[in-house]
Protein backbone atom coordinates (compact mmCIF):
# COMPACT_ATOMS: atom_id res chain seq x y z
CA UNK A 1 0.00 0.00 0.00
CA UNK A 2 2.51 2.59 1.22
CA UNK A 3 4.98 1.96 -1.80
CA UNK A 4 2.35 1.45 -4.68
CA UNK A 5 -0.76 3.71 -3.81
CA UNK A 6 0.29 6.45 -1.38
CA UNK A 7 2.14 9.52 -3.04
CA UNK A 8 5.25 10.76 -1.15
CA UNK A 9 8.70 11.96 -2.26
CA UNK A 10 10.75 9.06 -1.77
CA UNK A 11 8.02 7.40 -3.53
CA UNK A 12 8.27 9.54 -6.42
CA UNK A 13 12.04 9.76 -6.41
CA UNK A 14 12.19 6.12 -6.41
CA UNK A 15 10.44 5.66 -9.99
CA UNK A 16 6.93 4.94 -8.56
CA UNK A 17 5.84 7.98 -10.79
CA UNK A 18 2.17 6.34 -10.82
CA UNK A 19 1.48 7.64 -6.78
CA UNK A 20 0.74 10.46 -8.62
CA UNK A 21 -2.42 8.89 -9.70
CA UNK A 22 -3.04 5.59 -7.54
CA UNK A 23 -3.00 7.72 -4.44
CA UNK A 24 -6.30 9.78 -5.37
CA UNK A 25 -8.02 5.54 -5.41
CA UNK A 26 -6.67 5.05 -1.69
CA UNK A 27 -8.46 6.26 1.47
CA UNK A 28 -7.64 6.02 4.74
CA UNK A 29 -11.33 4.76 6.50
CA UNK A 30 -14.68 4.53 4.79
CA UNK A 31 -15.65 7.90 6.11
CA UNK A 32 -12.82 9.44 4.47
CA UNK A 33 -14.01 7.41 1.14
CA UNK A 34 -17.69 8.60 1.55
CA UNK A 35 -17.03 12.41 2.11
CA UNK A 36 -14.94 12.29 -1.19
CA UNK A 37 -17.49 10.45 -3.17
CA UNK A 38 -20.72 12.59 -1.66
CA UNK A 39 -18.73 15.83 -3.25
CA UNK A 40 -17.80 14.24 -6.54
CA UNK A 41 -21.03 12.53 -6.72
CA UNK A 42 -23.10 16.13 -5.97
CA UNK A 43 -20.69 17.93 -8.11
CA UNK A 44 -19.24 15.84 -10.82
CA UNK A 45 -23.41 15.39 -12.07
CA UNK A 46 -23.35 18.81 -12.68
CA UNK A 47 -19.68 19.06 -15.07
CA UNK A 48 -20.56 15.19 -15.96
CA UNK A 49 -23.84 17.03 -17.35
CA UNK A 50 -22.95 20.35 -18.89
CA UNK A 51 -19.63 18.33 -20.51
CA UNK A 52 -20.05 15.08 -20.74
CA UNK A 53 -18.37 12.02 -18.29
CA UNK A 54 -15.00 12.19 -20.75
CA UNK A 55 -14.21 15.80 -19.90
CA UNK A 56 -15.37 14.67 -16.11
CA UNK A 57 -12.35 11.77 -16.23
CA UNK A 58 -9.66 14.35 -17.76
CA UNK A 59 -10.57 16.57 -15.22
CA UNK A 60 -10.81 13.84 -12.34
CA UNK A 61 -7.35 12.52 -13.60
CA UNK A 62 -5.87 15.99 -13.70
CA UNK A 63 -6.94 17.19 -10.32
CA UNK A 64 -5.45 13.87 -9.07
CA UNK A 65 -2.15 14.84 -10.65
CA UNK A 66 -2.25 18.30 -9.59
CA UNK A 67 -2.89 17.07 -6.23
CA UNK A 68 -0.15 14.60 -5.67
CA UNK A 69 2.08 17.25 -7.74
CA UNK A 70 1.20 20.06 -5.17
CA UNK A 71 1.87 17.43 -1.84
CA UNK A 72 5.10 16.46 -3.03
CA UNK A 73 6.43 20.37 -3.44
CA UNK A 74 4.84 20.97 -0.40
CA UNK A 75 6.60 18.13 1.40
CA UNK A 76 10.01 18.79 -0.44
CA UNK A 77 10.69 22.38 -0.33
CA UNK A 78 7.95 23.63 2.33
CA UNK A 79 7.89 21.12 5.17
CA UNK A 80 11.64 21.30 5.99
CA UNK A 81 11.65 24.81 5.71
CA UNK A 82 9.23 25.07 8.02
CA UNK A 83 10.43 22.60 10.59
CA UNK A 84 13.66 24.07 10.39
CA UNK A 85 12.03 27.66 11.23
CA UNK A 86 9.82 26.64 14.22
CA UNK A 87 12.72 24.08 15.12
CA UNK A 88 10.41 21.26 15.24
CA UNK A 89 11.29 17.73 15.16
CA UNK A 90 9.06 14.87 13.50
CA UNK A 91 8.66 11.33 13.82
CA UNK A 92 9.20 10.86 9.99
CA UNK A 93 11.01 12.84 7.90
CA UNK A 94 8.44 14.87 5.27
CA UNK A 95 10.11 13.01 2.01
CA UNK A 96 8.69 9.74 3.77
CA UNK A 97 5.28 11.54 4.81
CA UNK A 98 2.80 9.68 2.85
CA UNK A 99 0.10 11.02 1.73
CA UNK A 100 -3.39 9.94 0.03
CA UNK A 101 -7.33 10.34 -0.94
CA UNK A 102 -9.20 12.04 -3.87
CA UNK A 103 -9.16 15.25 -2.15
CA UNK A 104 -7.36 17.12 -5.12
CA UNK A 105 -9.59 15.39 -7.51
CA UNK A 106 -12.72 15.52 -5.84
CA UNK A 107 -11.67 19.77 -5.50
CA UNK A 108 -11.07 20.28 -8.98
CA UNK A 109 -14.42 18.89 -9.99
CA UNK A 110 -16.30 20.82 -6.97
CA UNK A 111 -14.09 24.20 -7.95
CA UNK A 112 -15.05 23.87 -11.08
CA UNK A 113 -18.25 23.95 -10.81
CA UNK A 114 -18.23 26.69 -8.57
CA UNK A 115 -16.35 28.48 -10.52
CA UNK A 116 -19.25 28.13 -13.45
CA UNK A 117 -22.12 28.77 -11.61
CA UNK A 118 -21.08 30.99 -8.66
CA UNK A 119 -24.72 32.35 -7.63
CA UNK A 120 -26.17 28.58 -7.64
CA UNK A 121 -27.36 27.99 -3.80
CA UNK A 122 -25.84 24.83 -2.21
CA UNK A 123 -26.63 23.82 0.73
CA UNK A 124 -23.55 23.40 3.20
CA UNK A 125 -23.49 20.74 5.53
CA UNK A 126 -26.68 19.48 3.83
CA UNK A 127 -28.45 22.22 5.84
CA UNK A 128 -27.41 26.06 5.51
CA UNK A 129 -27.92 27.52 2.05
CA UNK A 130 -24.96 29.36 0.51
CA UNK A 131 -24.09 30.85 -2.91
CA UNK A 132 -21.42 28.90 -4.02
CA UNK A 133 -18.72 31.34 -4.30
CA UNK A 134 -18.82 31.88 -0.72
CA UNK A 135 -18.35 27.73 -0.15
CA UNK A 136 -15.26 28.16 -2.95
CA UNK A 137 -13.79 30.72 -0.85
CA UNK A 138 -14.30 29.20 2.30
CA UNK A 139 -12.46 25.67 1.19
CA UNK A 140 -10.07 27.65 -0.53
CA UNK A 141 -9.13 30.00 2.31
CA UNK A 142 -9.53 26.61 4.76
CA UNK A 143 -6.96 24.74 2.87
CA UNK A 144 -4.22 28.12 3.20
CA UNK A 145 -5.00 28.10 6.84
CA UNK A 146 -4.02 24.27 7.21
CA UNK A 147 -1.08 24.86 5.36
CA UNK A 148 0.24 27.78 7.52
CA UNK A 149 -0.85 25.76 10.45
CA UNK A 150 0.98 23.05 9.37
CA UNK A 151 -2.07 20.40 9.37
CA UNK A 152 -0.37 16.98 9.12
CA UNK A 153 -3.55 15.32 9.20
CA UNK A 154 -5.73 17.10 6.14
CA UNK A 155 -3.47 18.01 3.09
CA UNK A 156 -3.86 21.41 2.22
CA UNK A 157 -1.46 21.73 -0.58
CA UNK A 158 -3.20 18.27 -2.85
CA UNK A 159 -6.65 20.10 -2.23
CA UNK A 160 -5.15 23.60 -3.76
CA UNK A 161 -3.43 21.72 -6.42
CA UNK A 162 -6.47 20.24 -7.16
CA UNK A 163 -8.11 24.06 -7.33
CA UNK A 164 -5.25 25.09 -9.51
CA UNK A 165 -6.22 22.73 -11.83
CA UNK A 166 -10.35 24.04 -11.44
CA UNK A 167 -8.70 27.32 -12.18
CA UNK A 168 -7.04 26.04 -15.71
CA UNK A 169 -9.66 24.36 -16.74
CA UNK A 170 -12.31 27.04 -15.94
CA UNK A 171 -10.12 29.34 -18.27
CA UNK A 172 -9.80 27.16 -20.89
CA UNK A 173 -13.46 26.65 -20.80
CA UNK A 174 -14.21 30.55 -20.97
CA UNK A 175 -11.47 30.36 -23.71
CA UNK A 176 -13.51 27.95 -25.79
CA UNK A 177 -11.17 25.07 -25.60
CA UNK A 178 -12.73 22.52 -23.71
Amino acid sequence: MMRNFMISVDNFTSGRVHTLITSAFSHISTWHLISNMVGLYFFGTSIGRYFGPKFLLKLYLSGAVAGSVFYLVYHAFIVPSLQTQRRQVLSMHPSQTPGLGASGAVNAVMLLDIFLFPTKIIYFNFVIPVPAILLGIFIVGKDVVRILEGDTQVSGSAHLGGAAMAAIAWARVRRGRF
